[in-house]
């Protein structure tokens, strides 16, 4: 559960997953992105290296995909480095 969102309509689903990502957000309290603004790295060091504040691309944990109620891939951020 993020963010009071259920991600697994099942227990024994496997949908959505923690994964290290770079995520472009115009601000940093933002607690959810649309999936065509998260690329997904294989680990935190990677996401760090391609990481650009200056340019708004931060390094993060975030879960997801998930669908959104509007029918909108969405990730959740867990966290922002």
């Amino acid at each position: 559960m993020v963010h009071g969102y259920s991600l697994d309509p099942h227990p024994r689903a496997n949908f959505a997953k923690e994964q290290f990502a770079v995520v472009r957000i115009p601000r940093i309290k933002r607690d959810r992105v649309p999936a065509t603004s998260v690329e997904i790295v294989e680990d935190l060091d990677i996401a760090i290296q391609q990481a650009n504040p200056d340019k708004q691309f931060y390094a993060a944990k975030v879960v997801g995909p998930a669908r959104s109620s509007e029918g909108t891939m969405l990730y959740y951020i867990i966290e922002l480095y």
